[in-house]
């Protein structure tokens, strides 16, 4: 036993050790909350606790798979498999398909994804003759998630007096319907969307008390991991399920959650000691993954908190870097120093481009950052871009396989009817929607009774749909018969797909084989890695378990080629990278705009900064544009005020260590080499009287800081707008230009009315500009 609590610190071993009752684990940044939780259920194990009687609950099936495979380290493999350890949605489901006759379903039900959801929505929308720009799909699907989190059931939701009239107000009263109308299809397709799997499992405690006293004595020990990302129906689950013995370990930051527009409910941390006035709390303070500068300064961020758990978080790694404050004219000249800053990064540190991420607070912003990149040739990839079980190739197998487990499957059906092309178009598929309403059945059954059903079709179309039910059906008897890989790879051959691929010798053809192919892989996969934990008969309704269940993370793969990760803070929460850079810390864009209107929503902007600066292992950069173009035009903006948060004591702002005033001067940005380049050129050309200055002898010594005289310059009234006449622009001359920033004219040419200057720009580098055009003002 003392060798499995050797590896921790004294928090980390108290917070093992310690289970007699429930346990509130403050795991801060980089605290080693993982292994905290591993060990804790190896400790569990070796105190001779049932592995079956261990309940473990995470968000990703990644983080399950990496704590299990921990665990069988240490315990064992045979042991650690019997554990009931997965994602909420993935243990869920597996409990309601045992029970799922209770509540009016098959074991068989498919799990829609939320296009599958957003799909039927619209389809309900268009039916009920709604305007789906009023009724947007994708709006009252977020209404009836969060209905459905807040455990409002449809006949609920249209008995609220507020919610009627709020949605009275809101313009959208027929919400109510669409809601009603939407969960009836879904049972009636024997489906349940992601929300139905929390829902359905509350449904499930509350109407069948002998269901949950089962469950409540099965789980004699229940861990919890990033419990602040907890919505309501998640926390009542994990209430009622502890409720019996009261042994519980829940393990999360509150100063790291940030999904609230998930549903996530930061006081389910908050009032863990309430819920449970006899816990324990154990605070994991010391990080392991960044410098000091780095976790002080994150400490100084979110200690202008109000709502917290107190801690203050230390780091015994060396001092590191100060981090980097720097500002752009534009939100262009933003990218272009960024992508810079990691070239010379790279070079100087000798480090790999996949050390380093550029954190964004909305995916809009990656545009300006792939072009920047591209234009150096730095690699990069798109962290939660299109997944590959998003891709419509690989929805359209999956369809067939959903509709091989559950024809049932509405969604399924219509994807899949007509493809390949067998000559059934929308109006027939219209047509069999119709009938299977009337008679309350679903689409499946219709094309199984053409003529009971009276679907006005002609003989040619019969025929055709009942080739697609006999398609189907050969699929169905081999259900039983074959592996999910030997009935996927019967799928894909003889659905028509293989052939649909195969033929077409298009770039984009041979991508869509690759990925078929691909997707056999990973079944195959799929069913050898089962076959090595002992499970037998892996059917095809086991990979659809799995497949309908992954997150953006479990579907992500390293790429052979080194990449810089560009990806919003909210996908970054969990990872780590040897270098940071924060962009667009604006104020109405980080914080944004919306979240700035109450003050929880800032403070969760404020946790959601602490998350991008605690992914920093070594080296941080803080970006901000003085300008940013939008809606057609240039607008300028505001540093964010979470710039003040940090102190100073831990900033350099472009070589200088400033505090934090500076930083919202008007004019703060030091130009360093920049300027005194400039002051040199004009040094030399002031004294040989040349018109193009000599090129810096490169053993030249370079001042630390700008010289007074290039202060004044760079404050200089300007002398010329591209609203004057173009022609007094010289060469020599410094200006600062809208989207490039400050800039030196190196040459000019032409005619008046076709007058172009070559400037040398700080940061953009060499441009030629224009000067009718040109947006840009003379400052030296």
């Amino acid at each position: 036993m003392e060798n499995l609590l050797q590896q921790l610190n004294k928090s980390q071993r108290d917070a093992v050790e310690f289970c007699d009752g429930p346990s509130l684990i403050v795991a801060g940044a980089g605290s080693g909350k993982t292994r905290v939780l591993t060990v804790k259920i190896a400790y569990m194990l070796k105190l001779r606790l049932s592995p079956y009687n261990i309940l473990a609950l995470t968000f990703t099936n990644k983080a399950a798979r990496e704590m299990r495979a921990r665990i069988g380290e240490l315990v064992g493999e045979n042991i650690a498999r019997r554990l009931w350890m997965g994602t909420f949605h993935s243990i869920f489901s597996r409990m309601l398909r045992a029970e799922a006759e209770k509540l009016g379903f098959q074991s068989t039900f498919t799990i829609f994804d939320s296009a599958d959801s957003r799909n039927l929505v619209k389809t309900i929308i268009k039916e009920m003759q709604l305007d789906d720009k009023v009724y947007k799909p994708a709006s009252i699907q977020g209404i009836i998630s969060k209905a459905k989190n807040y455990l409002v059931s449809p006949d609920a939701y249209a008995n609220s007096r507020e919610q009627m009239e709020y949605d009275q107000k809101a313009r959208i009263p027929h919400t109510k319907d669409i809601y009603k109308a939407y969960n009836q299809r879904l049972k009636a397709s024997n489906t349940m969307d992601f929300d139905d799997l929390l829902y359905y499992t509350n449904v499930l405690f509350r109407d069948f008390p002998d269901v949950l006293a089962s469950y409540q004595e099965r789980f004699q020990f229940i861990l919890v991991d990033e419990y602040q990302d907890t919505n309501r129906s998640q926390y009542n689950i994990i209430k009622k399920l502890a409720d019996k013995h009261h042994r519980i370990a829940v393990v999360g930051d509150d100063a790291q959650s940030i999904y609230s527009f998930r549903g996530a409910n930061i006081d389910n941390i908050l009032n863990f000691e309430k819920d449970y006035p006899e816990a324990r709390i154990f605070k994991l303070e010391q990080n392991y993954r960044s410098t000091q500068n780095i976790v002080n300064a994150a400490n100084s961020v979110i200690s202008r908190n109000v709502d917290q758990i107190k801690k203050t978080v230390f780091s015994e790694k060396e001092e590191g870097e100060k981090i980097e404050v720097t500002s752009a004219f534009s939100d262009f000249e933003e990218g272009v120093i960024v992508a810079n800053r990691i070239m010379d990064l790279r070079r100087d540190k000798l480090q790999s481009y996949s050390d380093f991420v550029i954190l964004y607070r909305t995916n809009a912003q990656s545009r300006i950052f792939e072009e920047a990149l591209r234009k150096k040739n730095i690699p990069y990839r798109i962290y939660g871009g299109l997944s590959f079980y998003q891709r419509k190739e690989i929805k359209d197998v999956i369809a067939y396989f959903r509709m091989v487990v559950n024809p049932y499957d509405e969604e399924a059906f219509k994807r899949i009817v007509n493809f390949p092309a067998r000559g059934i178009g929308k109006t027939t598929v219209d047509k069999i929607a119709d009938a299977a309403r009337l008679h309350n059945v679903s689409m499946w059954k219709v094309i199984g009774d053409i003529l009971g059903y009276n679907l006005n079709v002609n003989a040619g179309t019969a025929k055709k749909l009942t080739g697609f039910k006999e398609i189907i059906d050969a699929f169905i008897e081999q259900l039983q018969e074959l592996s999910a890989y030997e009935l996927a790879s019967l799928i894909v051959k003889q659905s028509g797909m293989a052939q649909e691929a195969y033929t077409d010798r298009t770039p984009e053809g041979m991508s869509r084989q690759e990925n078929l192919q691909e997707l056999l892989s990973g079944i195959h996969e799929f069913c050898e890695s089962r076959q090595e934990e002992g499970i037998e008969n892996i059917g095809l309704m086991d990979f659809l378990s799995e497949v309908s269940l992954l997150t953006d993370q479990d579907t992500d793969k390293e790429s052979e080629q080194e990449k810089v990760t560009m990806m919003t803070i909210h996908a970054a929460k969990g990872l780590e990278f040897k270098n940071v850079f924060v962009v667009g810390l604006e104020e109405d864009l980080f914080p944004s705009a919306m979240a700035k209107a109450e003050f929880r929503g800032l403070e969760e902007e404020r946790r959601l900064f602490y998350v991008a600066l605690t992914r920093a292992e070594e080296f941080c950069m803080l970006s901000y544009a003085k300008s940013r173009f939008r809606n057609g035009k240039t607008n300028p903006c505001n540093p964010s005020r979470f710039l003040r948060d940090v102190d100073s004591e831990y900033l350099n702002v472009n070589g200088g260590v400033l505090g934090s005033s500076n930083i919202f001067a008007p004019e703060e940005k030091q130009y360093g080499s920049f300027w005194d380049k400039v002051k040199k050129d004009r040094e030399n050309r002031e004294a040989s009287q040349q018109d193009f200055p000599p090129r810096q002898n490169a053993d030249t010594p370079k001042p630390s800081q700008p010289s007074s005289n290039m202060v004044n310059v760079r404050h200089a009234k300007p002398k010329l707008s591209a609203q004057t006449s173009a022609g007094d622009v010289a060469v020599g001359a410094i200006i600062k230009h809208e989207r490039f920033g400050i800039g030196k004219v190196t040459a000019v040419s032409g005619d008046p009315d076709s007058r172009k200057a070559t400037v040398e720009f700080e940061n953009a580098g060499v441009k030629q500009l224009l000067l009718k055009f040109a947006r840009f003002e003379i400052v030296g």
